[in-house]
């Protein structure tokens, strides 16, 4: 196990990574274990938008679903740390969640984020996920690797989609990302870039990749 500080905008969170966790049916060791550059990508994005020159973006009160939340949950974890989210909902596969429970109890939110297992495609709602309250925010970060995929993601977002419910979504830009988000178009959802910038990856400071941005709004609401 590894053990993070990561600081965002003069903000720190610890961030336990996990090498231990695998699919039991595989046995390969799951991918979300980690922190993943996106995940920071879009809590920095979070922390310098949602200011008085974005009211849009005031997530005070607000309550917010992370799916593909991993081991780490780092952008949920920001959002009821520091923007004063009023309840926060992280979701992924169940060999996952132990991992992302010990992270919220590290950072001491335990009062504002619950965990909840969530495989996409399934038939949760916001309903289930989040008792009957509409969900504000969904935060998505790197979700976009396999398009074969994103039909059960999309019909996963259509299940905890209410009418003012509206997404933020990182990826790293690579090879098939344009291919998953035209699936999630068809599924119903206007996927808008809104930043693409450069940046150093965190287990190769001399590397460097392409992340993007989205705001996602459902086009069936």
């Amino acid at each position: 196990m590894a053990v993070r500080e990561i600081e965002i905008s003069g903000r720190s969170l610890t961030i336990h990574e996990r090498d231990d966790t695998h699919d039991p049916v595989t046995g390969r060791a799951l991918t979300g274990s980690w922190l993943w550059d996106s995940a920071l990508h879009l809590a920095q994005w979070m922390a310098t938008s949602s200011s008085s020159s974005h009211p849009d973006h005031d997530l005070s009160g607000a309550a917010v679903l992370e799916l593909g939340a991993g081991a780490t949950g780092l952008p949920g974890l920001f959002a009821a740390a520091f923007l004063n989210a009023r309840r926060v909902v992280l979701t992924d596969v169940a060999p996952l969640l132990p991992a992302l429970c010990a992270n919220v109890e590290a950072n001491g939110l335990a009062d504002r984020i619950e965990v909840r297992e969530l495989r996409w495609g399934s038939e949760e709602t916001s309903r289930d996920l989040v008792e009957g309250e509409e969900v504000d925010l969904v935060l998505m970060s790197d979700l976009w690797y396999d398009k074969e995929e994103m039909v059960g993601l999309g019909r996963t977002m259509r299940g905890v989609w209410g009418r003012r419910t509206k997404g933020w979504a990182a990826s790293e830009v690579r090879d098939g990302v344009e291919d998953c988000v035209e699936v999630l178009r068809r599924e119903g959802f206007e996927v808008v870039e809104v930043e693409r910038t450069s940046r150093k990856l965190m287990r190769g400071a001399s590397e460097t990749a392409m992340f993007a941005v989205y705001h996602i709004t459902s086009n069936v609401n």
